[in-house]
């Protein structure tokens, strides 16, 4: 049985890469169940053809952070679809003038005002501690959290507290 973990990634040219989901090591069937994601570093580096490693990392974070917060109102059986959650990089040089992701942003907005949402607060609260994606991340890189309403009411905003 295949680790849902495990990506095999496979050059296809320059800095594009095939990545294969949940599949065990050399074995690559046809037919996977899960789409095919390519990967790709940005012109004039590469070509452009799909998402950088990046990018990636952001998206990675923002849906680990939206699944996260889904599940702590549906702890208190709330429904706050649809959900949108928009996600930025800062990059910069470190010290040895090398370029690294410095802070990564995410913003998550709830499909409802929120007054229409029993325990909010409690659920802003904790619903950062689910995520293992962003807690693993925020372990070297800061990660800021915003969190809106429907109406753009500002529910949240402050750096990730790691548990």
């Amino acid at each position: 049985m295949s680790d849902p973990s495990q990506v095999i990634l496979e050059q296809q040219q320059d800095y594009r890469f095939a990545i294969h989901f949940g599949v065990e090591e050399g074995q690559i069937p046809p037919g996977l169940t899960l789409p095919l994601l390519i990967a790709d570093e940005s012109r004039p580096l590469g070509g452009g053809m799909g998402p950088t490693p990046t990018q990636l990392l952001v998206a990675a974070v923002a849906n680990c952070m939206s699944a996260s917060l889904l599940f702590a109102l549906r702890k208190f059986k709330q429904r706050p679809e649809p959900l949108r959650a928009e996600g930025r990089a800062d990059t910069g040089r470190n010290e040895a003038g090398r370029l690294r992701v410095q802070t990564i942003h995410i913003t998550l907005r709830l499909g409802v005002p929120a007054a229409d949402l029993l325990h909010l607060d409690r659920v802003l609260e904790q619903f950062e501690e689910f995520c293992t994606v962003g807690q693993s991340v925020a372990q070297g890189i800061p990660v800021q959290i915003t969190v809106m309403d429907s109406l753009g009411a500002l529910l949240k905003s402050s750096p990730m507290l790691m548990s």
